[in-house]
Protein backbone atom coordinates (compact mmCIF):
# COMPACT_ATOMS: atom_id res chain seq x y z
CA UNK A 1 0.00 0.00 0.00
CA UNK A 2 1.49 3.47 -0.62
CA UNK A 3 1.42 5.86 2.05
CA UNK A 4 0.81 9.56 0.40
CA UNK A 5 0.81 12.60 2.01
CA UNK A 6 -2.68 14.58 2.65
CA UNK A 7 -5.29 14.45 -0.66
CA UNK A 8 -5.67 17.69 -0.81
CA UNK A 9 -3.57 20.34 -1.72
CA UNK A 10 -3.73 23.64 -0.07
CA UNK A 11 -6.44 26.07 -1.30
CA UNK A 12 -8.56 22.64 -2.39
CA UNK A 13 -11.93 23.80 -3.53
CA UNK A 14 -11.18 27.11 -4.00
CA UNK A 15 -12.28 28.85 -7.20
CA UNK A 16 -9.96 30.44 -9.70
CA UNK A 17 -9.68 33.51 -10.85
CA UNK A 18 -9.35 34.65 -14.33
CA UNK A 19 -5.30 34.57 -14.26
CA UNK A 20 -5.21 32.08 -12.59
CA UNK A 21 -7.04 30.06 -15.14
CA UNK A 22 -4.25 31.15 -17.60
CA UNK A 23 -1.44 29.66 -15.96
CA UNK A 24 -3.78 26.07 -15.79
CA UNK A 25 -1.62 24.32 -18.85
CA UNK A 26 -0.62 20.59 -17.45
CA UNK A 27 -2.53 17.49 -15.51
CA UNK A 28 -0.49 18.44 -12.74
CA UNK A 29 -1.89 22.16 -12.43
CA UNK A 30 -5.85 20.72 -12.05
CA UNK A 31 -4.93 17.28 -10.20
CA UNK A 32 -5.54 16.54 -6.60
CA UNK A 33 -1.98 15.09 -5.37
CA UNK A 34 -1.22 12.53 -3.15
CA UNK A 35 -4.13 9.67 -3.39
CA UNK A 36 -4.01 7.33 -1.02
CA UNK A 37 -4.04 3.93 -2.65
CA UNK A 38 -5.97 0.30 -1.64
CA UNK A 39 -3.58 -2.84 -1.83
CA UNK A 40 -5.33 -5.03 -4.24
CA UNK A 41 -5.61 -7.69 -1.04
CA UNK A 42 -7.80 -5.11 1.13
CA UNK A 43 -11.28 -5.57 1.20
CA UNK A 44 -14.10 -3.78 -0.04
CA UNK A 45 -15.50 -3.00 3.34
CA UNK A 46 -11.72 -1.27 3.74
CA UNK A 47 -12.15 0.40 1.14
CA UNK A 48 -15.39 1.74 2.11
CA UNK A 49 -13.91 2.51 5.45
CA UNK A 50 -11.36 4.24 3.34
CA UNK A 51 -13.06 6.32 1.67
CA UNK A 52 -15.46 7.74 4.41
CA UNK A 53 -12.76 8.50 6.15
CA UNK A 54 -10.96 10.37 3.52
CA UNK A 55 -14.18 11.64 2.19
CA UNK A 56 -13.49 10.44 -1.29
CA UNK A 57 -15.38 8.72 -3.43
CA UNK A 58 -12.80 6.83 -5.24
CA UNK A 59 -9.39 5.14 -4.42
CA UNK A 60 -6.71 3.73 -6.67
CA UNK A 61 -6.37 0.47 -5.99
CA UNK A 62 -2.24 -0.35 -6.03
CA UNK A 63 -0.25 -3.64 -5.90
CA UNK A 64 2.71 -5.13 -3.62
CA UNK A 65 5.31 -3.02 -5.39
CA UNK A 66 2.90 0.04 -5.47
CA UNK A 67 2.34 0.04 -9.08
CA UNK A 68 -1.06 0.89 -10.30
CA UNK A 69 -3.51 -1.88 -11.28
CA UNK A 70 -6.98 0.48 -11.41
CA UNK A 71 -9.29 2.45 -9.03
CA UNK A 72 -12.73 1.20 -6.74
CA UNK A 73 -15.31 3.81 -6.70
CA UNK A 74 -17.64 3.59 -4.10
CA UNK A 75 -20.32 2.68 -6.80
CA UNK A 76 -18.37 -0.13 -7.56
CA UNK A 77 -18.55 -1.48 -4.25
CA UNK A 78 -22.23 -1.05 -4.09
CA UNK A 79 -23.26 -2.04 -7.97
CA UNK A 80 -20.48 -4.67 -8.84
CA UNK A 81 -20.47 -6.29 -5.30
CA UNK A 82 -23.24 -5.61 -2.21
CA UNK A 83 -25.90 -5.53 -5.43
CA UNK A 84 -24.85 -8.89 -7.03
CA UNK A 85 -25.08 -10.63 -3.32
CA UNK A 86 -21.08 -10.25 -3.29
CA UNK A 87 -20.26 -9.87 0.45
CA UNK A 88 -17.46 -6.44 0.86
CA UNK A 89 -15.63 -7.74 3.53
CA UNK A 90 -14.54 -10.63 1.74
CA UNK A 91 -14.46 -9.47 -1.75
CA UNK A 92 -10.78 -7.36 -2.71
CA UNK A 93 -10.46 -4.55 -4.14
CA UNK A 94 -8.45 -6.47 -6.65
CA UNK A 95 -11.42 -8.43 -7.39
CA UNK A 96 -12.80 -5.36 -9.20
CA UNK A 97 -9.83 -4.17 -10.62
CA UNK A 98 -10.10 -5.12 -14.65
CA UNK A 99 -7.90 -4.19 -16.98
CA UNK A 100 -5.51 -1.59 -16.94
CA UNK A 101 -6.71 1.71 -16.13
CA UNK A 102 -6.75 5.11 -18.13
CA UNK A 103 -4.60 7.11 -16.92
CA UNK A 104 -2.74 10.76 -18.43
CA UNK A 105 0.38 11.81 -17.78
CA UNK A 106 1.33 14.64 -15.36
CA UNK A 107 3.01 16.98 -17.77
CA UNK A 108 -0.13 16.30 -20.18
CA UNK A 109 -1.37 19.17 -21.51
CA UNK A 110 -5.19 20.14 -19.93
CA UNK A 111 -6.75 19.63 -23.14
CA UNK A 112 -5.54 16.30 -23.49
CA UNK A 113 -7.00 15.31 -19.98
CA UNK A 114 -10.17 16.63 -21.26
CA UNK A 115 -10.16 14.57 -24.25
CA UNK A 116 -9.12 11.17 -22.27
CA UNK A 117 -11.75 11.98 -19.94
CA UNK A 118 -14.53 12.19 -23.23
CA UNK A 119 -12.52 9.66 -25.10
CA UNK A 120 -12.96 6.88 -22.45
CA UNK A 121 -15.76 8.22 -20.70
CA UNK A 122 -13.72 8.32 -17.10
CA UNK A 123 -14.85 10.47 -14.69
CA UNK A 124 -11.94 10.36 -12.61
CA UNK A 125 -8.63 10.11 -14.29
CA UNK A 126 -5.49 8.74 -12.68
CA UNK A 127 -2.11 10.78 -12.95
CA UNK A 128 1.22 9.52 -13.55
CA UNK A 129 5.10 10.93 -13.00
CA UNK A 130 7.65 8.27 -14.58
CA UNK A 131 5.60 5.45 -13.78
CA UNK A 132 4.61 6.37 -10.03
CA UNK A 133 0.57 7.80 -9.10
CA UNK A 134 0.87 11.46 -8.61
CA UNK A 135 -2.50 12.88 -8.45
CA UNK A 136 -5.98 12.11 -9.52
CA UNK A 137 -8.03 14.57 -11.64
CA UNK A 138 -12.02 14.38 -11.19
CA UNK A 139 -14.93 16.59 -12.54
CA UNK A 140 -14.44 18.97 -9.24
CA UNK A 141 -11.11 19.12 -10.56
CA UNK A 142 -12.28 20.35 -13.85
CA UNK A 143 -14.67 22.25 -12.74
CA UNK A 144 -12.09 24.58 -10.48
CA UNK A 145 -9.83 25.05 -12.90
CA UNK A 146 -11.19 25.57 -16.66
CA UNK A 147 -13.51 27.40 -18.16
CA UNK A 148 -17.04 26.96 -17.68
CA UNK A 149 -17.37 25.86 -21.47
CA UNK A 150 -15.09 22.87 -21.00
CA UNK A 151 -16.73 21.43 -18.10
CA UNK A 152 -19.93 21.70 -19.78
CA UNK A 153 -18.29 19.71 -22.63
CA UNK A 154 -16.07 17.00 -20.39
CA UNK A 155 -19.59 16.30 -18.11
CA UNK A 156 -21.56 15.40 -21.61
CA UNK A 157 -19.01 13.25 -22.55
CA UNK A 158 -18.10 11.60 -20.11
CA UNK A 159 -21.99 11.03 -19.23
CA UNK A 160 -23.35 10.05 -22.76
CA UNK A 161 -23.83 6.07 -22.63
Amino acid sequence: MIEAPPHRKPGFGKALSTEEHAVVQTARDIMTSGPECIGQAQTLAEAARRMRDLDVGVLPICGADGALVGLVTDRDIVVRCVADGGDPTVTTAGELAEGGPVTIGADDPVEDVLATMGEYQVRRLPVMDDGRLVGIISEADIARHTAGSEVGETVEAVTND
